[in-house]
């Protein structure tokens, strides 16, 4: 099987530039992205469950892995959420899929947003790892307009092994993620 078009760009390209950026030591201190988690809360899901079902589809569907079903961890008597009742759906991508899913969503998913002019810089948590929120499903090419019922969001985390922000802002800026008021 062929490694990844971003794999082999962080292999031949990323990490040399992010070693002679940062003035680390040995390359194996470049910080890499570990994994992607997938997260799609699903709220209506506490009055029809078949919602969490097709959540669990989609995501499956664009990320090319086996999403799981969440479930609440307590009950909340004004949200009419009882304990252990499916909520969500998320999925972790690591390795070649992670990478895959990264530039499929830099290069066809993230340009077909409306009015797109970049990702935020300021979703980062202050130890190298970002979370993006993204509105609608249907930027994936994978998932079909025709079949949706309901447009839902969900928000992508990319964890790095980053000690800090900016590396991992430079990181993700290497990789390809269009930041907003970078120039191509």
């Amino acid at each position: 099987m062929a490694t990844p078009r971003l794999k082999e760009k962080y292999l031949n390209d990323v990490v040399s530039a992010l070693k002679d950026k940062f003035q680390y030591d040995s390359i194996m201190q470049v910080p890499k992205l570990q994994k992607i988690v997938i997260n799609k809360g699903i709220g209506a899901a506490v009055a029809d469950k078949k919602l969490v079902d097709v959540g669990v589809e989609e995501l499956s569907i664009i990320s090319g892995q086996k999403a799981i079903a969440t479930f609440s961890k307590k009950a909340i008597s004004n949200f009419k959420l009882r304990e252990n009742m499916p909520i969500g759906a998320k999925v972790t991508l690591r390795g070649d899929k992670m990478y895959e899913f990264l530039d499929r969503l830099t290069a066809v998913a993230l340009p077909r947003v409306r009015d797109f002019k970049g990702v935020s810089d300021k979703g980062f948590d202050g130890r190298g790892n970002y979370t993006l929120g993204v509105k609608e499903q249907i930027i994936f090419p994978e998932i079909s307009i025709e079949k949706v019922q309901k447009i839902s969001g969900m928000d992508i985390t990319f964890v790095t092994s980053a000690q800090s922000d900016a590396e991992s802002l430079e990181l993700l800026k290497a990789l390809g993620m269009p930041f907003a008021g970078q120039k191509k």
